[in-house]
């Protein structure tokens, strides 16, 4: 049952990365093919870079061939949307876009970790990497420091605290549903309060 509640949760957090992939490659003024690969990076770049450190072969979206059809067909109907509301896409987008997707994706890389039978630790590691891989990528095929690096408000930060929470949750046998959903929240909550507060981590 839990393995249908983790896929779900994957799906939307493919779908929300690869929006936070299409603003930036329009904000860019890429073509087609830049706009469905920058999307691509972002869907299943943390995702593909989990799977190689837990040594899952064939990788999650090679299984599932309709996750990488899906952002195709997105990419395709997504640029002349984009290329319409180009004035209306700002920076703002894109960090609330992140913040969900880091929440979806780190929760759905710690639960695939554990599955994997991975110790705690290297499981919520395998969450951060998976929330925040996907941008970083992103904002580097875009010619951008990577916003994890740059904006001095903590990320990663927030999706290992997230992770420690779902963790913990499962440690006293809460329902896995309710341990997923609401670590997925409390990370994109987390991270959208230091966002825009301004909350910054010490230099």
């Amino acid at each position: 049952m839990h393995l249908h509640l983790v896929r779900i949760i994957e799906i939307m957090a493919i779908l929300v990365g690869a929006f936070s992939g299409f603003i930036e490659a329009r904000r860019k003024r890429m073509d087609i093919v830049g706009v469905f690969t920058v999307a691509f990076i972002t869907a299943f770049g943390g995702g593909t870079l989990r799977d190689i450190l837990l040594d899952k072969r064939p990788l999650f979206w090679v299984i599932h061939q309709e996750y990488a059809i899906l952002i195709f067909v997105l990419a395709l109907v997504a640029t002349p949307v984009m290329k319409t509301l180009r004035q209306i896409l700002s920076e703002r987008l894109i960090v609330i876009a992140d913040a969900i997707g880091l929440g979806l994706f780190s929760i759905a890389g710690v639960s695939s970790a554990l599955d994997a039978g991975m110790p705690l630790f290297i499981a919520s590691m395998m969450g951060v990497i998976t929330g925040i891989f996907g941008g970083v990528m992103r904002d580097i095929v875009c010619n951008e420091i990577p916003m994890v690096f740059r904006d001095g408000k903590p990320y990663a930060i927030c999706a290992f605290v997230g992770n420690w929470l779902f963790l913990s949750m499962r440690a006293v046998q809460l329902p896995y549903d309710f341990a997923l959903w609401s670590s997925a929240l409390f990370i994109t909550g987390l991270r959208l309060v230091t966002w825009r507060f301004d909350l910054r981590m010490g230099r």
